[in-house]
């Protein structure tokens, strides 16, 4: 086997090779992935990365299709970084068919930002509408290949993944990653997920996918390892609730860092304030402080030092002052 070239760390794995009909944009952190799916049943796009990120999401699906149309649309699941992207698309591409899992339909429809989980994670998206639902069970033809629709309950409840049983490729969306998961959004709201993320680790497996296209980071092939270190990661959680809860709280916190860039404290407080994820953490955490209005103040602010603290220790935030700045 050929040596990596010198510029790759010695633990890097060699680039996965996709077949030509299959474009996978790999996105920063704020944006989730885009994978572009060409061939003879129409170009479609999976995801569509955070709504600040719009232009470039249009940006990158234009150059890469020059002026063939884009015919569907997508989304794995309807978290802002993979739907902010929906409503420029289709104002793009009028014709465009958008297709999204069928658990928040009615939320879409009336446009519920909070059972779309917008307001609640104090993220951003722009209206859209949809056109069809992803079944699981079904099997859809896109771009030059037959794709599986499955449910990937866990992360999101309502996500699926897609899979190609021909060449066992997997766009896995946040159900698996090279390193992990994505947060349990459901356990942070009382409702129990982490037998549901095991679950779907174990659809995964039986599946037996060659190549994986996940949500985030780079494409992979090393799938008996991923999922080893996902449900390392799974016990971890389980053993430990309130460590997922503070992984999920500082995760809140530096998706919008990255947002913003940098912002005066007093604004990052007023924000994370009427961010209602951030009091539903600090009550799991602190519940007898949480539970007393008058004590309230005092102790989401030392919660918020506290998670910015850790950030600025591992190198994700830095302050200047009154400045928090992200560092990426």
């Amino acid at each position: 086997m050929p040596a990596p070239p010198p510029s790759s760390p010695p633990s890097s794995p060699p680039p996965v090779s996709l077949p030509a009909d299959i474009t996978v944009f790999e996105r920063g952190w704020l944006s989730s992935n885009n994978v572009l799916l060409r061939g003879r049943f129409g170009a479609a796009l999976v995801d569509s990365g955070y709504v600040t990120h719009a232009p470039q999401t249009l940006a990158l699906v234009k150059a890469a299709l020059g002026d063939a149309p884009l015919a569907m649309l997508l989304n794995t699941h309807l978290h802002s970084d993979h739907c902010g992207g929906n409503a420029a698309l289709q104002a793009a591409y009028p014709a465009l068919h958008t297709r999204i899992p069928p658990g928040l339909a009615a939320a879409v429809q009336a446009w519920d930002e909070h059972a779309l989980t917008f307001a609640p994670t104090g993220q951003a998206c722009a209206r859209f509408r949809f056109d069809g639902l992803l079944q699981p069970g079904e099997t859809l033809a896109l771009g030059e290949r037959h794709w599986q629709v499955h449910a990937a309950p866990g992360h999101d409840p309502h996500s699926v993944i897609l899979f190609e049983p021909q060449l066992r490729l997997l766009i896995s969306a946040d159900a698996l990653w090279a390193r992990g998961f994505g947060v349990v959004f459901p356990e942070l709201e009382g409702i129990a997920a982490f037998d549901e993320v095991g679950a779907t680790l174990d659809v995964i497996e039986r599946l037996d996918p060659a190549v994986v296209i996940p949500g985030h980071g780079p494409v992979f092939s090393d799938v008996a390892r991923a999922l080893a270190d996902a449900r390392t990661r799974l016990d971890g959680f389980v053993a430990d609730p309130a460590r997922h809860r503070r992984h999920a709280a500082r995760v809140l916190l530096k998706f919008k860092l990255l947002e913003w860039q940098r912002i005066d404290a007093p604004a990052l407080r007023a924000w994370a304030r009427a961010t209602p994820y951030f009091h539903t953490l600090l009550a799991l955490e602190r519940p007898q402080s949480a539970a007393t209005p008058a004590a309230e103040p005092p102790a989401f602010d030392a919660f918020l030092d506290e998670l910015l603290d850790d950030l600025v220790r591992s190198g994700a935030a830095a302050r200047e002052g009154e400045l928090v700045l992200d560092r990426s």
